[in-house]
């Protein structure tokens, strides 16, 4: 059985020194890519594709090729997205098996989330639910957000839903797509200005059993503390003190969770966080 092309794409386990991200990006992972969608989508160009995939991208920087690519992938789908989204999930290769040790090799998807970022908030529907099947191959926590800016309440409703999902990549996208403070990502002001849009998700997340997830709610966490450090704390102590009624499992992951979400307040010193954190240090006897 012939592998898909996102399968027969060479990238390393891990950045390697001397060898930048953006070199991934390269005209061979274009011809890849208009190999998958040549599959699917009607009357695709493949050899106009890989032309204009590939002119310019040495002289662009990582996320300037993903857009590059991006857009010549959008040259030949259907401008409406809701006809342009199926094509482009059909595209997709088969979904990740773990949360570990996939490598680079999910870099694949960049040019995906960065068309999805570019038109992916047009159609809510359409657009989540090319979010949901992209974050299970590679990660949609950048792609997502301008449906988050366009289509808050109902994003919050969809989240709310997927935060129960029993897959781990889409679990995590439902706090790291919300992070306020993501790094190499737009900012969310609202969720900047107010925590509490998000905070009922990351309660629905706090204990969940993979700690790739639990990672991602700590980090959310942490960028709430950045804005609104008080409130953050309150939630970690309320954290705390429910751990006399869960099992023992349960009680050090949460520990470690808080642990890791105050870790850069208690470097600079708040007295508040590193109280926190050696509370949170403790077992239950």
């Amino acid at each position: 059985m012939k592998l898909h092309p996102a399968q027969r794409f060479v990238a390393p386990s891990a950045i390697e020194r001397g060898k930048p991200l953006k070199e991934l990006l390269d005209h061979k992972l274009v011809a890849l890519i208009g190999e998958s969608l040549d599959a699917v989508v009607p009357e695709f160009d493949l050899r106009r594709f890989q032309q204009q995939g590939s002119a310019g991208l040495e002289g662009l920087e990582l996320k300037e090729r993903a857009l590059h690519i991006a857009r010549a992938m959008a040259s030949q789908l259907p401008e409406d997205f809701d006809a342009a989204a199926p094509l482009l999930i059909d595209a997709l290769g088969p979904p990740l098996e773990s949360t570990e040790g996939n490598g680079l090799a999910v870099f694949f998807y960049m040019p995906h989330a960065s068309y999805l970022a570019e038109h992916g908030a047009s159609i809510f529907e359409s657009g989540m639910k090319a979010n949901f099947e992209l974050t299970k191959r590679f990660t949609a926590e950048f792609s997502i957000r301008p449906l988050l800016v366009q289509h808050r309440a109902k994003s919050l409703r969809l989240l709310a839903k997927w935060a129960s999902d029993p897959n781990p990549h889409v679990r995590r996208l439902v706090s790291e797509g919300t992070r306020p403070r993501l790094p190499w990502a737009m900012r969310l002001p609202e969720f900047q200005a107010d925590p509490n849009l998000a905070l009922p998700l990351l309660e629905k997340l706090k204990d969940d059993g993979q700690r790739y997830v639990c990672r991602s709610v700590a980090n959310h966490l942490g960028d709430i503390a950045k804005d609104h450090a008080e409130a953050a704390f309150d939630v970690c102590e309320r954290w705390l003190a429910e751990l006399k009624d869960v099992e023992r499992e349960v009680a050090d992951n949460r520990r470690w969770l808080i642990r890791h979400a105050l870790r850069h307040p208690d470097k600079k010193g708040i007295k508040r966080a590193k109280q926190l954190r050696a509370l949170a240090k403790h077992r239950r006897r």
